[in-house]
């Protein structure tokens, strides 16, 4: 990057070091932080439609890392893959030397920047309405020894809404980005992949296993809950 491309970075660092520090910890809700996340997409948008195809191509990659603290699956690994596509980009799990789940996002620097901020927010997103429902009268008519998989389903149906809504809104984005006359998808999508490639790493695809049992009510709940988290105040250049 040039100085002119640092400073900008280090602007865009730091609108999502202060939209950080109005997680849901701090007050703020789920959604808002949410919409927070959809604001400095835009911003990222603005940014990398500033630099030449040469600048671009001539970014280094990053990794980012997203530690989950636990050993086993959470929720957010069913939209995982939704949020890197989200950010033009590549993501695997893999365990930590403590042998806790960690997600490895892949990328130009600002879009992993992003990806790691967005997993963030999701994560506590789920999290929060999970503790909602669970307080709820849906909630309570589930016998005690059914309540596991209501949580599992409820998780489940909340990642699967907000997956399916990053995919619309990334198509939403690549519209607008080609509607500037730049193949800058295109573009990413091959520095990524190149660099990708030079780290010699043996990635594989897990293959879903066998359909899942899942409470229809709830899984419905965690729907409900995702479709109505506002993720898309108009991401649209200005």
């Amino acid at each position: 990057m040039t100085t002119a491309d640092l400073s900008a970075f280090d602007k865009l660092r730091g609108r999502i070091q202060a939209l950080r520090a109005k997680t849901i910890d701090n007050g703020c809700t789920e959604g808002e932080a949410l919409a927070a996340a959809a604001k400095v997409a835009e911003l990222l948008d603005r940014y990398e439609l500033s630099l030449s195809d040469v600048e671009i191509r001539e970014t280094q990659c990053e990794e980012r890392v997203y530690e989950t603290h636990l050993k086993k699956r959470i929720p957010i690994d069913e939209c995982i893959g939704a949020i890197a596509a989200f950010c033009d980009c590549r993501v695997w799990r893999e365990k930590n030397a403590a042998g806790e789940a960690r997600y490895v996002f892949f990328g130009l620097p600002a879009d992993v920047e992003v990806a790691h901020y967005l997993t963030e927010l999701i994560d506590g997103a789920v999290r929060a309405e999970l503790g909602r429902y669970k307080v709820s009268a849906d909630y309570k008519r589930f016998r005690h020894q059914q309540r596991h998989l209501a949580n599992a389903s409820f998780t489940l149906g909340m990642c699967a809404s907000i997956a399916d809504r990053l995919v619309a809104m990334k198509a939403e984005r690549d519209g607008v980005i080609q509607s500037s006359g730049r193949g800058l998808v295109v573009l990413k999508a091959a520095v990524v992949d190149t660099e990708l490639e030079k780290l010699g790493l043996k990635l594989r695809t897990v293959e879903a296993g066998p359909g899942r049992f899942v409470s229809p009510d709830a899984y419905d709940a965690g729907g409900v809950a995702g479709g109505a988290v506002p993720l898309n105040p108009a991401i649209r250049r200005k």
